[in-house]
């Protein structure tokens, strides 16, 4: 069915099929692909593509969704059903509603102040960052409200904790060309990819980076890369289109990163490379301490059995040949 209405799709279809063969995501951004080459499109084509895209956008991950979101988005002809889809309701027929999400009103009254976690404690003691430190800071991050994580990245530049080294001017100012011209094309996989790789952070922080919906940590790794604030705003815009399309939101996040100091985005940085050593610690150490005890189970058995029970000792023999007993 698809094969002469789509050149080339029923290739990859037949390789659907295979068992542990995984190709949705690729599936659906070649179909997106030869979609949007063509700007008219039979009744035939588009209820295809509604019902093969609409299947296919609740099985891929964040990261291919979020790419053929950005594609049809800027289509004029995308059909209403995959809209929905998407997220890109249509109010008419037609119409898109803009992609800014809807700005919360000032709370009436200043909230109680929140008790300190672990982590805080430990950094107002002035002690030292370790893996687990890290995590807490990087989890606490994450957690934390737009309201709460501008305080967090002050008390950062203000605690004596070790800062990571900063990047390399000429591997920072390569990171930041790539960047932009992946925010520009909307390449989400090249743009994490990127990010991790000048940051030198593991693809699940770096993932985690680019998909936070606030944007600071995207601040945070723009500030550690010590990247020009045009640079950083055209990034948002283009990028992050639910921040975009919102005046407040681009202001709010570039007067953050403005105010943002060099000490609190590497003293971050630090931490999100420290909690990836807990991860990888918590990851392995049952399988390391198990390992462990069958070794030792295996090395006992082995003198046992160097000596079976009722067995004969060899007779030793002297310089002159003669027996010994």
């Amino acid at each position: 069915m698809t094969k002469s209405l789509f050149p080339g799709f029923d290739g990859l279809m037949t390789l659907s099929r295979r068992e542990g063969v995984d190709v949705r995501p690729t599936l659906l951004r070649v179909l997106t692909d030869l979609y949007v080459q063509t700007s008219t499109h039979s009744d035939d084509e588009q209820r295809q593509f509604v019902e093969l895209a609409t299947r296919l956008i609740d099985q891929v991950d964040d990261a291919t969704r979020a790419a053929v979101k950005a594609r049809l988005a800027v289509y004029p002809h995308t059909p209403v059903p995959v809209l929905q889809k998407l997220g890109l309701v249509a109010t008419q027929e037609g119409r898109r509603v803009p992609l800014a999400r809807e700005i919360p009103a000032p709370p009436a009254a200043p909230l109680p102040p929140r008790e300190r976690t672990d982590a805080e404690q430990r950094m107002a003691a002035n002690m030292a960052m370790q893996p687990k430190e890290a995590a807490e800071i990087h989890d606490m991050f994450f957690r934390a409200g737009a309201s709460e994580r501008a305080p967090i990245l002050h008390n950062l530049a203000q605690t004596p904790l070790k800062a990571a080294p900063r990047i390399p001017t000429v591997r920072a100012k390569r990171a930041i060309q790539i960047l932009e011209m992946a925010a520009i094309a909307g390449d989400v996989e090249s743009f994490a990819f990127e990010l991790g790789d000048s940051l030198i952070l593991p693809s699940r922080v770096a993932a985690q980076i680019v998909d936070d919906a606030g944007g600071e940590a995207l601040a945070v790794a723009a500030r550690a890369l010590d990247m020009p604030s045009p640079v950083f705003q055209r990034i948002l815009l283009f990028f992050k289109p639910e921040i975009g399309t919102s005046v407040n939101a681009v202001y709010r996040l570039s007067r953050l990163y403005d105010r943002l100091s060099d000490r609190a985005a590497l003293v971050m940085l630090a931490a999100w490379r420290g909690s990836t050593l807990a991860v990888t610690r918590a990851k392995y150490q049952a399988g390391l301490h198990d390992g462990e005890r069958q070794r030792a189970r295996a090395g006992a058995s082995q003198t046992r059995q160097s000596m079976q029970p009722g067995a004969i000792p060899p007779r030793r023999t002297g310089t002159d040949g003669s027996s010994e007993r």
